[in-house]
């Protein structure tokens, strides 16, 4: 699982049946350096390309959630559905105390 923070929402015009009932978020991944200094991240842009985040349990736009990718993320869905992104978490608090 990665975290990311969601910068924004997806409108669809059609979509599978599979996916009734959730939305589709765009995330840019927060990276290790963005927590170097112990802080929560900052309110950036991290310089990870952004993804497509599908979303079934209700993540805003400016919150921290953490999204699992890959095969894994199909794993909620009783049939194959194709989706490379989801939303596992949605993420209150970050305490980091890196290592000096």
């Amino acid at each position: 699982m990665r975290l990311g923070k969601v910068i924004g929402r997806v409108t669809l015009s059609q979509m599978i049946p599979a996916f009734e009932g959730g939305r589709w978020l765009v995330v840019n991944p927060y990276t290790r350096d963005l927590f170097q200094n112990g802080d929560t991240p900052p309110d950036g842009l991290s310089a990870e390309p952004s993804l497509v985040v599908f979303d079934a349990l209700g993540g805003d736009v400016g919150q921290t959630i953490g999204f699992i990718e890959g095969r894994e993320a199909a794993s909620p869905f009783s049939e194959p559905t194709p989706v490379d992104a989801i939303n596992a978490a949605l993420v209150d608090t970050v305490y980091h105390a890196p290592k000096k």
